[in-house]
């Protein structure tokens, strides 16, 4: 693996993370018209993908604690009901300044996912200074989901969106004023000429990596802008195709251990469509670790990297003695 000190490394990848285990968890028709992800599994009925879901996000838990990260389990609400609670990266974004943004989200019913015991929690664990609210937006039309619409480079100060109907550039512009970032806009589409709903289905930025669909980037000066930022800042370039991003090959996340090892999470669909060259790629930068959600990902349209909100706070302050 290329050597990376642990305070770089921390810069981009969190030891801490925080899930929503799913209590309803359905085909969410509210996001479907956006969403060309989503689908059904035949033969399954509602308990049955209830069960499978739980299965496979308890798995996911203790594959990831097993690794080294720190894992932080909050239970959905049975009410109101929130289908799409399993994927928490869209509603926050939680930074070493001790900020947390919230976000303007698309779907009526994505809305609860804002949580405010959660972020109770948060800062009970965690310095939690501050609490910017974005999500009034949402009534003037203007969206803006978290890690789903923004993919930062932390390392760089660089943020990179895929603009869409959930993704507002305006919006991302501010969060990107606000937080000291430059950001790179650009139109993403898959194979059927229809937008790309979530950067993140196509594009994970690591440390020294970035996997991104460039095929998807038609326009060919944003293309070129895109390559540009992303090789100005050092990162090896690893292409992937629009059929493995129907895979969810772009949907990952470095993570690290409690011991500094890079982990890059990602689905056992998401692996199984890499070629053995991008695996060996990747595997010079961290240890590949994939989790199987095959119901969650395709009923919920999202896959592993929606399903964790990173934590990048401070550590809680200590009251004096």
């Amino acid at each position: 693996m290329h050597p990376t000190s642990p305070t770089q490394l921390h810069m981009q990848a969190t030891t801490s993370v925080f899930m929503v285990r799913p209590t309803r968890f359905t085909f969410n028709a509210e996001t479907a018209h956006s969403n060309h992800f989503q689908g059904f599994v035949a033969g399954l009925d509602d308990s049955a993908i209830q069960a499978r879901a739980f299965e496979e996000f308890d798995a996911m838990v203790a594959r990831l604690r097993a690794h080294g990260v720190q894992v932080l389990v909050f239970e959905d609400t049975a009410e109101p009901h929130t289908p799409d609670a399993v994927f928490p990266n869209n509603w926050g974004t939680f930074h070493p300044d001790g900020r947390a943004l919230l976000y303007p989200m698309c779907a009526l019913n994505r809305r609860a996912e804002r949580r405010p015991d959660i972020l109770e929690a948060l800062g009970q664990q965690f310095t939690l200074r501050e609490i910017v609210d974005l999500s009034g937006h949402e009534q003037q039309g203007r969206f803006l989901e978290g890690t789903g619409s923004i993919i930062f480079d932390h390392l760089h100060h660089v943020a990179y969106a895929c603009l869409s109907a959930r993704t507002e550039q305006a919006l991302f512009a501010e969060v990107c004023i606000r937080l000291g970032y430059r950001p790179v806009a650009f139109h993403a589409y898959d194979a059927l000429r229809q937008e790309i709903y979530h950067t993140n289905v196509m594009m994970c930025v690591g440390t020294e990596f970035a996997v991104i669909c460039l095929e998807s980037i038609t326009d060919a000066a944003e293309r070129t802008a895109v390559v540009a930022s992303l090789t100005g800042t050092g990162h090896e370039i690893i292409a992937i195709s629009l059929e493995q991003v129907a895979c969810f090959a772009g949907n990952m996340l470095e993570l690290r251990s409690a011991a500094g090892t890079p982990l890059l999470a990602m689905s056992q669909s998401a692996h199984n469509a890499l070629t053995p060259a991008q695996r060996h790629a990747l595997s010079q930068y961290a240890e590949l670790l994939p989790l199987a959600i095959p119901t969650i990902e395709t009923i919920g349209g999202g896959s592993a990297r929606c399903m964790l909100a990173e934590v990048f706070l401070p550590a809680a302050e200590k009251a004096g003695i």
